[in-house]
């Protein structure tokens, strides 16, 4: 399993609850540019509408060899692919208060591109202070270790 990107503000940002993984529908240019590792996680989420997931503000690199045949969007809206008693489910959560639907991590399994989402409660500021403390701890735990 090659990991291709990873959103590691999402961690920080909430608290993960459930992780579902997803296919996600793209063009052939776009899956040799995800193979490169051309691709980024940074602001993206996700949107129910109509019954899909929608991945938005996820960036793809434009693959600069597809000549004609490429999409000039690396920002486009892309669907994602679950079972619809699992979208069902996870609109029911999302719809409750607090809780919002985000992309941890994209890689291929197989041949496959696939999507992992997380259902995730926002954190509070001391939420995040208290989350710096915890890794600062064990950072010099670490530390302390080595030099033993």
């Amino acid at each position: 399993m090659k990991q291709i990107a990873v959103n590691r503000s999402a961690s920080f940002e909430y608290f993960i609850q459930e992780k579902y993984e997803a296919g996600i529908v793209l063009e052939g240019a776009e899956v040799k540019s995800l193979r490169a590792g051309k691709a980024s996680l940074g602001e993206s989420f996700c949107e129910i509408r109509g019954g899909e997931i929608i991945l938005k503000n996820m960036h793809i690199a434009i693959y600069d060899k597809s000549g004609a045949f490429s999409t000039r969007d690396s920002r486009r809206d892309r669907k994602l692919l679950l079972h619809k008693n699992e979208i069902y489910k996870i609109a029911g959560r999302v719809n409750e208060k607090g809780f919002t639907l985000v992309p941890l991590r994209i890689y291929f399994k197989d041949a496959l591109v696939k999507v992992e989402i997380a259902l995730c409660k926002g954190k509070h500021t001391y939420d995040k202070k208290q989350t710096l403390k915890e890794r600062d701890q064990k950072r010099a735990m670490d530390r302390a270790a080595t030099e033993y």
